[in-house]
């Protein structure tokens, strides 16, 4: 059993070494990975069997570190209020992901805080990741570590311990459009009743 450090630990070192980590987030449980690492996006696609024209979006650790990533379109304010949480919010971006992390032609990336406390410790530590739900294109997410093990064994390096609440994805909405335009809904309404 790993103490909760050396668990966090034994993850940081398998992204550095651009290997699949899983991640719990309140949401489902995710498959992680260096988002500036060819192989390791790679990879991701490989084991989930992904069509290589859906990207993946990006968990953050934090609101203030959005505006490391380059971000050419404004993110209001009350997004903060949702974070962490179940919103993933799709911005244009300057910055240079590998193939496979958001889109090219115009740079677009879905960026999220995910609402969970070693999820974030690991995000603080590692920078943005390249994440996407634990299961096989088309088939049921995985809502934590024991299940996501089940699907996908030694493909992925290391399993962080935990479990999803909400168990479907997070609410998507592109900041790009005016007032914000819903791609998908989630568990979070939008827009704020109050804005």
């Amino acid at each position: 059993m790993f103490l909760q450090k050396d668990n966090l630990n034994t993850a940081i070192e398998a992204v550095d070494q651009g290997l699949i980590i899983g991640i719990p987030t309140e949401t489902v449980y995710g498959l992680g990975v260096d988002p500036y690492s060819e192989d390791a996006v790679k990879s991701l696609f490989n084991i989930k069997e992904r069509d290589d024209s859906k990207p993946v979006s990006l968990l953050v650790p934090s609101y203030g570190s959005v505006h490391k990533l380059n971000i050419i379109t404004d993110i209001p304010e009350v997004v903060d209020l949702y974070w962490p949480g179940p919103l993933t919010v799709v911005v244009e971006t300057s910055e240079k992901f590998v193939d496979g992390v958001g889109t090219k032609s115009p740079n677009t990336i879905g960026i999220r805080v995910p609402d969970n406390e070693l999820a974030i410790e690991l995000l603080n530590t590692t920078g943005p990741l390249a994440v996407t739900s634990a299961n096989l294109t088309g088939q049921k997410e995985a809502k934590n570590h024991k299940e996501a093990e089940e699907i996908f064994k030694d493909s992925v390096k290391h399993y962080i311990e935990g479990e999803a609440v909400h168990g479907n994805g997070s609410t998507v909405v592109d900041l790009r459009e005016p007032g914000g335009e819903i791609l998908r809904e989630g568990p979070l309404k939008w827009p704020p009743s109050y804005c």
